[in-house]
């Protein structure tokens, strides 16, 4: 079992200091955190209300800092923790840029990202950059077989669902083998395809149950003898006085693992309100993490 930490690259965090996003990475390296984790949107129209999991944590022309740039910045002062995004709307970007900037930051990282891609929810969102919001699937589905291709050869070939290119140099390669691809949403048929043909992880839609991880995880190791990481996230237990009840919420483990999960993500405004608190707070949380997932 592993903790990932989702550090918030938005909102009230995302300032033009990055320093204190900087000395939150830098603890959770030092603490032992196993995954620092940002997420995406690359503009946002007026309708975020529109968001089918709660209120949505920004307001429409909220700070939204591009995560693999975030992480561009975290590598150099972090060494061990890996560096992931949860998730990165993938369909949004030329395939060959996105393996480009991927595959450098790897190399520049020592081989610790893993990439967590999904499609993303807002219409607006694809229309402003110019991509079909009804073929947002299909095009997930291609552009990371394309980064797979442009990730494993040196000329890549590729054709399908309207990328194609033909004896073209994506150099450097990752510097890991195979790059960790995590595919977000509900496991639908098309899903467990996707996750058990180019994935190696699993990150469940908002909200699914434990009962729904452990049915998924089922279906995903029925699909391929491939090991596959799959995350869930902690929820808050808070005592009356709004505080974070950690042993409370770390119990939700065990659980977590008897239904196949790998990863639990605790996101650092939980457990604090700026990014000095949460440094502050991270050995505690992983002192609390080691010894729930050890006894």
């Amino acid at each position: 079992m592993q903790l990932s930490l989702g550090i918030p690259n938005f909102g009230p965090w995302a300032t033009a200091d990055l320093q204190p996003l900087l000395d939150l990475a830098r603890a959770a390296d030092d603490a032992g955190v196993d995954r620092l984790v940002v997420s995406d949107h690359v503009v946002l129209g007026h309708h975020t209300d529109a968001y089918r999991w709660g209120r949505f944590p920004t307001p429409p022309d909220g700070a939204w800092l591009e995560p693999l740039a975030c992480l561009t910045a975290f590598a150099p002062v972090t060494s061990r923790v890996r560096l992931s995004t949860g998730i990165l709307i993938a369909p949004l970007r030329p395939a060959t840029v996105l393996a480009k900037t991927v595959a450098t930051l790897d190399v520049l990282s020592s081989g610790r990202v893993d990439l967590g891609v999904g499609v993303g929810w807002q219409r607006e969102e694809y229309d402003a950059t110019g991509v079909d919001f009804s073929r947002r699937g299909d095009l997930l589905d291609a552009t990371i077989a394309a980064c797979r291709e442009l990730w494993s050869a040196l000329p890549a070939s590729y054709d399908g669902d309207g990328i194609s290119f033909r004896d073209v140099y994506c150099s450097p390669l990752p510097a890991q083998a195979r790059l960790p691809v995590w595919f977000s949403g509900t496991l639908t048929d098309r899903a467990v395809r996707r996750v058990s043909e180019l994935g190696d992880g699993w990150i469940p839609i908002m909200g699914a149950s434990v009962d729904d991880i452990r049915s998924g995880a089922k279906r995903l190791r029925d699909a391929t003898e491939r090991p596959l990481d799959i995350q869930a996230p902690l929820v808050p237990v808070r005592r009356d006085d709004r505080s974070v009840d950690l042993d409370a919420m770390l119990g939700q483990i065990p659980e977590f693992a008897a239904a196949g999960v790998t990863n639990v993500y605790v996101n650092a405004a939980t457990v604090a309100a700026s990014p000095a608190q949460a440094g502050e707070a991270l050995p505690g949380l992983v002192e609390a993490f080691r010894r729930t997932v050890t006894t």
